[in-house]
Protein backbone atom coordinates (compact mmCIF):
# COMPACT_ATOMS: atom_id res chain seq x y z
CA UNK A 1 0.00 0.00 0.00
CA UNK A 2 1.67 3.55 -0.73
CA UNK A 3 2.63 5.62 1.88
CA UNK A 4 -0.07 8.52 0.66
CA UNK A 5 -2.98 6.48 1.34
CA UNK A 6 -2.07 6.54 4.91
CA UNK A 7 -3.74 8.90 7.12
CA UNK A 8 -1.13 9.79 9.39
CA UNK A 9 1.57 9.71 6.18
CA UNK A 10 2.80 13.41 7.00
CA UNK A 11 3.22 12.56 10.41
CA UNK A 12 6.39 10.90 11.73
CA UNK A 13 6.13 8.15 14.43
CA UNK A 14 8.22 10.06 16.39
CA UNK A 15 5.66 13.22 16.27
CA UNK A 16 2.60 10.77 17.05
CA UNK A 17 4.33 9.43 20.16
CA UNK A 18 5.45 12.94 21.26
CA UNK A 19 1.68 14.28 20.41
CA UNK A 20 0.03 11.26 22.77
CA UNK A 21 2.44 11.62 25.35
CA UNK A 22 1.63 15.46 25.29
CA UNK A 23 -2.23 14.57 25.59
CA UNK A 24 -1.53 11.55 27.88
CA UNK A 25 0.19 14.38 30.39
CA UNK A 26 -2.68 16.87 30.05
CA UNK A 27 -4.99 14.94 30.88
CA UNK A 28 -3.02 13.75 34.23
CA UNK A 29 -1.85 17.54 35.22
CA UNK A 30 -3.78 18.57 38.21
CA UNK A 31 -5.03 22.28 38.67
CA UNK A 32 -1.72 22.78 41.28
CA UNK A 33 -4.07 21.73 44.49
CA UNK A 34 -3.60 19.78 46.96
CA UNK A 35 -3.44 15.78 46.07
CA UNK A 36 -6.71 13.87 46.13
CA UNK A 37 -10.40 15.14 47.17
CA UNK A 38 -9.02 17.08 49.84
CA UNK A 39 -9.77 20.87 49.76
CA UNK A 40 -7.76 23.15 51.04
CA UNK A 41 -9.29 24.85 54.15
CA UNK A 42 -9.00 28.50 54.68
CA UNK A 43 -7.13 30.89 57.54
CA UNK A 44 -10.15 31.33 59.94
CA UNK A 45 -10.38 34.71 60.04
CA UNK A 46 -10.35 36.36 63.73
CA UNK A 47 -13.73 37.07 65.77
CA UNK A 48 -14.96 40.26 65.65
CA UNK A 49 -17.24 41.26 68.78
CA UNK A 50 -19.85 44.08 68.87
CA UNK A 51 -19.91 46.52 70.13
CA UNK A 52 -23.63 48.34 70.48
CA UNK A 53 -22.77 51.20 73.49
CA UNK A 54 -19.85 52.46 70.94
CA UNK A 55 -22.75 53.25 67.99
CA UNK A 56 -25.50 54.74 69.97
CA UNK A 57 -24.95 58.19 68.05
CA UNK A 58 -26.16 56.50 64.77
CA UNK A 59 -29.75 56.82 66.46
CA UNK A 60 -32.04 59.04 64.13
CA UNK A 61 -29.94 58.62 61.16
CA UNK A 62 -31.21 56.73 58.04
CA UNK A 63 -30.25 53.14 57.02
CA UNK A 64 -28.07 54.38 54.05
CA UNK A 65 -25.23 51.93 53.14
CA UNK A 66 -22.43 54.58 53.87
CA UNK A 67 -24.38 55.13 57.48
CA UNK A 68 -24.38 50.90 58.36
CA UNK A 69 -20.73 50.32 57.38
CA UNK A 70 -19.89 52.92 59.46
CA UNK A 71 -21.77 52.06 62.03
CA UNK A 72 -20.59 48.21 61.60
CA UNK A 73 -16.87 49.31 61.80
CA UNK A 74 -17.19 51.14 64.39
CA UNK A 75 -19.12 48.85 66.76
CA UNK A 76 -16.30 46.11 65.59
CA UNK A 77 -19.28 43.79 63.86
CA UNK A 78 -18.52 41.59 61.33
CA UNK A 79 -21.97 42.08 59.96
CA UNK A 80 -25.03 44.15 60.47
CA UNK A 81 -28.62 42.95 60.44
CA UNK A 82 -31.51 45.83 59.80
CA UNK A 83 -34.68 45.33 61.24
CA UNK A 84 -38.04 47.58 61.29
CA UNK A 85 -39.53 48.11 64.81
CA UNK A 86 -41.67 44.58 65.51
CA UNK A 87 -40.28 42.79 62.39
CA UNK A 88 -40.39 38.93 63.71
CA UNK A 89 -36.28 37.95 63.35
CA UNK A 90 -34.49 34.64 64.66
CA UNK A 91 -33.40 34.72 67.93
CA UNK A 92 -30.18 33.03 68.22
CA UNK A 93 -27.36 35.20 69.62
CA UNK A 94 -24.41 36.26 67.33
CA UNK A 95 -21.66 38.12 68.91
CA UNK A 96 -20.28 39.08 65.34
CA UNK A 97 -23.82 40.82 64.44
CA UNK A 98 -24.97 44.72 64.96
CA UNK A 99 -29.15 44.73 64.67
CA UNK A 100 -29.95 47.79 63.37
CA UNK A 101 -33.66 48.38 64.43
CA UNK A 102 -35.67 51.68 61.95
CA UNK A 103 -39.07 52.98 62.27
CA UNK A 104 -41.67 53.25 59.45
CA UNK A 105 -39.63 56.21 58.17
CA UNK A 106 -36.16 54.51 57.85
CA UNK A 107 -34.59 56.21 60.44
CA UNK A 108 -32.15 54.06 63.57
CA UNK A 109 -34.08 53.68 66.64
CA UNK A 110 -31.83 51.45 68.15
CA UNK A 111 -28.78 49.56 68.04
CA UNK A 112 -28.12 45.83 69.77
CA UNK A 113 -25.65 43.24 69.41
CA UNK A 114 -26.96 40.22 68.91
Amino acid sequence: MPAANLPFSRLSLGTIGTLSLALLLSACAGTGGPIGNTAATPAPRPTQICNAQAVQSFIGHNTAASTLETARKKSGSYMVRVLRENQPATMEYNQERLNVITNEAGKIIALRCG
